[in-house]
């Protein structure tokens, strides 16, 4: 899967959603299914992220944005009871930062593990529609400019629902969704996402389901 990706965001203090530029990434993924119920996969993402200072009149940081390359690999279990479909998995990624030129900032990189477990219930007969409910704990440590590296810790969870629609006779996959993300371990905060996801799958062959 090939995919682009282009975020917006408002500030803290209102809920203009387009107000300015957050994210885009680029990203590469394969996956390879096996045993009928297992899954795996590697990845290699870029991704450029907007940098925003947290008070009034929240203007862009001296450095303005941080690039990222991320690798990671992911491993899955597809349970099948009825129409629905329990996935549980276990993510680990290796994520590397630079400044816009390239110099290194202060936290260096970072490597994250990712543990999500997935319900996806199928609304009809065709498939064609779908509901996910996702929850997701990630923890990390990351190395430090000073070259010490931060304890292995809890860092935040992120709770999700999608409602996906798989065109008839076409290969386009529609995706309605929100998360919440809750930040933090002593003093949590929450960061809201909308988004809206278009999946062209394998144009040159059959139409596929909702979910496979």
């Amino acid at each position: 899967m090939s995919y682009v990706g282009i975020g917006r965001k408002s500030n803290p203090d209102n809920f203009n959603l387009v107000q300015k530029q957050s994210i885009w990434i680029l990203n590469q993924e394969f996956t390879y299914k096996f045993r009928k119920v297992w899954q795996t996969s590697v990845a290699i993402s870029y991704r450029r992220q907007d940098e925003y200072e947290s008070s009034f009149p929240y203007e862009h940081e001296s450095s303005r944005q941080k690039q990222e390359f991320r690798i990671y690999g992911r491993f899955a279990y597809n349970y099948r009871f009825g129409n629905f479909k329990l996935v549980p998995t276990i993510r680990q990624e290796f994520r590397k930062y630079f400044t816009p030129n390239f110099s290194s900032p202060s936290e260096n990189l970072q490597l994250r593990s990712r543990f999500r477990l997935q319900l996806i219930a199928s609304l009809n007969k065709a498939k064609t529609q779908a509901i996910t409910l996702s929850s997701e704990q990630l923890f990390g440590t990351s190395l430090l400019s000073t070259g010490n590296w931060t304890s292995f810790n809890y860092s935040e969870s992120r709770f999700g629902i999608y409602y996906s629609y798989s065109f008839v006779n076409k290969p386009v996959i529609l995706s309605i969704g929100y998360m919440n993300n809750l930040v933090g371990k002593k003093k949590p905060y929450d960061v809201h996402y909308l988004s809206v996801d278009v999946v062209w799958e394998n144009p040159f062959g059959n139409v596929g389901k909702v979910r496979k």
